[in-house]
């Protein structure tokens, strides 16, 4: 199965030139690349969170294959949907599965789903593949999507994510997908993502969870982050880094209410 570009035209250009063009402004070819475990990586329309992210990639050594893991915003599909086997496409580039990664982990997880309808029309996993294709085209990819999960399930499915990295013998950097705090003014939002960016730089996927439940923080992609630290931190993990910080409003001039966007880097 080849997945479509579902919002290609919205959160970024759509025709290849524009699209390279527009990621060129966001990236910083002349930053020293470090090697990651894992990355946080926003989500939002690239005019936003566009700064964010492209120092995420350019920051980091890329690798033979990306597991994406993003929040489900449509509601569509299973809990946990994995996207097994097949291609996905933009206009700057088409990506394989890594199948040998995939497979391993939907055997060794009974509830992760391979099912691509919670896939279909989600924009938070390929709103990162412009920047991951401006580098490179060869990289593989490994798409999971988790609409709801416990933080015991986080971490079944962030342990068996390391193992199949481990047994894979190849590169591998884990991406979480996630905004921070959504539509709040600009000072509580940061006050907010601060508490949860801590727990992310202490390596504490529970304290994460934990933080972001009850203080009723609006990261979309605390499951994401909260089962890549698990994944990290199997894989060896010692340090977390914090590459940028910034707000819609910085875009928009609206600091009443504005989403964060944060880029972190595991190591």
């Amino acid at each position: 199965m080849k997945r479509a570009p579902a919002v290609a035209g919205q959160f970024y250009h759509s025709t290849a030139s524009k699209l390279t063009a527009q990621v060129e402004q966001y990236v910083n070819k002349n930053t020293k690349r470090e090697k990651a475990i894992g990355v946080v990586s926003p989500h939002a329309g690239l005019v936003y969170s566009g700064p964010v992210a492209g120092a995420v990639f350019s920051a980091i050594e890329f690798p033979k294959t990306f597991v994406l893991l993003g929040p489900n915003h449509t509601g569509l599909g299973a809990g946990i949907s994995l996207m097994e086997s097949g291609q996905w496409e933009i206009p700057t580039g088409t990506f394989l599965i890594d199948e040998g990664i995939s497979f391993k982990i939907a055997k060794s997880v009974p509830f992760v789903d391979k099912d691509s309808r919670g896939h279909m029309f989600e924009h938070s996993l390929e709103v990162q593949l412009p920047f991951i294709a401006y580098f490179s085209r060869s990289v593989k990819i490994v798409p999971i999507s988790i609409l709801t999960a416990s933080v015991e399930e986080c971490r079944i499915l962030g342990e068996a994510i390391a193992a199949a990295v481990t047994s894979a013998g190849n590169s591998v950097v884990i991406v979480a997908s996630s905004d921070m705090s959504h539509y709040l003014p600009d000072s509580v939002a940061r006050e907010k993502d601060a508490r949860a960016i801590k727990k992310i730089l202490d390596l504490d996927p529970e304290g994460l969870f934990g933080t972001v439940v009850s203080e009723r923080i609006s990261m979309c992609g605390y499951l994401p982050v909260t089962t890549m630290l698990f994944a990290a931190k199997a894989l060896g993990a010692q340090s977390a880094k914090l590459i940028g910080y910034a707000t819609s409003g910085e875009v928009s001039g609206d600091y009443d209410r504005v989403v964060g966007y944060a880029g972190i880097a595991v190591r």
